[in-house]
């Protein structure tokens, strides 16, 4: 693939020192052209990101929708991201650690939003780097509100809400421990600073939603969703097979709507028993400065409100949060 049509453009923007929409328009052309994100055409436009450049609104737009295509589109099955493709993307961001825009951070979130499926890795990755942001009081999340080191405002809340609930995260229906963990880091690191009154709210249902998760719909994983791929593409199956397969998924699927809805209250208020284990987690977890704080005293009420079977060894906790 010959390289020198992106390369020109991108040294011809270097000298003039910003990107214009034209420059945004020839750039669309370089690389769409073909129907495929190369390699180099994904590290250009990176580049390209991190150079403090005045550029047009047509910039976000395209090269998100570039590096998207690149992340996750194109590799098999197409929506995921692969554990290459996530660490490709951690390795540009990290390669020059005094380089961090709104641009890189946006790039994550955006991907994570629209993937499938993401490796676990990406997401506690966009999860550090927010953290990172609020601990410091610099970073692109500070771009809109200019706030004090260990404050957390409302661009960090939203940027967090949108990484722990994108579709694609490492857990597409529940709070993975690995992120109720990072959750409780802000919270530690945000104990006395002037937070925005979304971050309890935030806080409270993320853990929760953790401790108390309802058993749901979950992406395949990547494998499998190779491996399904594989069965499409193959010539040796049975036709008659596959819809003798096919109708009786149908019949199990009628049977399911058919089951009465106590049972299905029941599983609900059976998964939602916070277990011995859970509790451990969580009594480490809050004590571990030594005092429980308004958000998690806001936490410990929600979960007597909410869960349905409190394990005897939270009595205590909730004693202090009354």
């Amino acid at each position: 693939m010959n390289a020198s049509p992106i390369m020109d453009l991108v040294a011809t923007i270097r000298n003039s020192g910003d990107i214009t929409s034209q420059d945004v328009l020839a750039l669309r052309r370089a690389v769409f052209g073909d129907a495929r994100v190369w390699p180099h055409e994904a590290e250009a436009l990176f580049d390209l990101s991190q150079m403090r450049l005045t550029v047009a609104p047509e910039w976000q737009e395209f090269y998100l929708e570039a590096m998207t295509d690149y992340l996750v589109n194109q590799e098999e099955p197409h929506g995921y991201i692969s554990e290459q493709n996530a660490q490709w993307l951690i390795d540009m961001i990290e390669r020059d650690a005094t380089v961090w825009t709104d641009t890189e951070l946006e790039l994550l979130v955006h991907v994570l939003d629209k993937a499938k499926s993401s490796p676990p890795q990406l997401v506690k990755f966009a999860l550090e780097k927010v953290k990172e942001a609020v601990v410091s009081g610099e970073g692109p999340t500070r771009c809109v509100m200019q706030l004090k080191p260990g404050s957390i405002g409302a661009a960090e809340v939203d940027m967090l809400r949108r990484i722990l609930y994108a579709f694609g995260g490492s857990s597409a229906c529940a709070i993975s421990r690995e992120e109720a963990e990072a959750l409780f880091d802000i919270n530690d690191a945000t104990l006395y600073g002037e937070n925005d009154p979304s971050w309890q709210d935030l806080f409270v249902k993320a853990v929760a939603n953790h401790l108390m998760a309802i058993s749901g719909y979950s992406v395949p994983s990547r494998q499998e969703a190779i491996r399904r791929e594989e069965w499409l593409s193959r010539t040796d199956v049975s036709v008659t097979g596959f819809f003798d397969r096919m109708l009786n998924g149908w019949r199990d699927a009628l049977s399911s709507y058919e089951r009465p809805r106590r049972d299905l209250e029941l599983e609900a208020r059976i998964n939602e028993h916070i277990t011995a284990g859970e509790a451990d987690w969580l009594k480490e977890r809050m004590m571990r400065n030594g005092h429980i704080c308004a958000n998690q005293k806001a936490l410990l009420r929600f979960i007597r409100e909410e869960s349905a079977n409190i394990h005897p060894d939270l009595q205590e906790l909730l004693d202090k949060a009354a």
